[in-house]
């Protein structure tokens, strides 16, 4: 199984700790808040995983170098000096992804999630995780339906944990757009797709009730940094 995680973001909100540091490199209970995932995706039997990086790009392998010390392979997909967003990003790693579905995981949250609960072989093009809606983003962004599929609008939205199960159609079936105008790596985000294919009844999502924090401003990276040194529960 292959992986992809997120981490080509500028990190605006968190600087200056942004500055020189890039935001999955930062630490956070004693680690790097990209090793949090870097481990439990090695705990699920990933072999390969694809890091997509832009901003400070040239910190990422002096830090975790090829991924030996957690039995993975790690790739570096750079985008440039500008990030591609997660639906360019997404779509220039996948090469390396392989051909069967993978996990992507936004480098910049922290979740306790169990990795591998999320369906190896989902029934739809994409499986998200979601969570119970943070301060910051009160309206959610995604509706879980009882038979288990996300819409993009219902009476209680949840929010996107960042975390999800993909199958490379989700992007494929948009590359002939931009091959027709001959944008080898095009900028844009993943959403629109996400909400296109969810009219199409093709994403299914669960619930994550434990563990999660989008580590988005230094404020929340404290709290994040504190909760774990002191014990298992994070702060409200």
């Amino acid at each position: 199984m292959h992986a992809l995680i997120f981490a080509a973001g500028k990190g605006e909100r968190m600087r200056p700790l942004t500055e020189h540091t890039p935001k999955p490199l930062l630490r956070v209970g004693g680690k790097m808040l990209i090793e949090w995932h870097l481990e439990k995706l090695a705990d699920i039997g990933v072999s390969t995983v694809v890091i997509n990086t832009s901003w400070l790009a040239d910190c990422f392998e002096p830090a975790l170098g090829d991924g030996s010390r957690w039995g993975l392979r790690l790739i570096y997909s750079y985008e440039g000096p500008e990030p591609l967003e997660t639906g360019g990003g997404m779509a220039k790693a996948l090469p390396h992804l392989g051909t069967e579905p993978f996990i992507a995981v936004n480098g910049d949250v922290f979740c306790d999630a169990d990795f591998a609960l999320l369906p190896k072989q989902p029934d739809a093009i994409a499986h998200l995780l979601m969570v119970a809606n943070p301060e910051h983003n009160p309206g959610g962004d995604f509706a879980l339906q009882a038979d288990g599929r996300l819409a993009s609008d219902g009476v209680e939205r949840l929010t996107f944990s960042g975390i999800g199960m993909y199958r490379p159609e989700l992007l494929l079936r948009c590359q002939s757009q931009w091959r027709q105008v001959g944008i080898a790596h095009p900028r844009f985000k993943l959403a629109p797709i996400l909400r296109q294919a969810m009219h199409e009844g093709l994403v299914t999502g669960a619930l994550h009730s434990g563990l999660w924090t989008d580590v988005g401003t230094p404020e929340r990276l404290a709290a994040l940094d504190a909760a774990l040194r002191s014990g298992p529960r994070q702060p409200g």
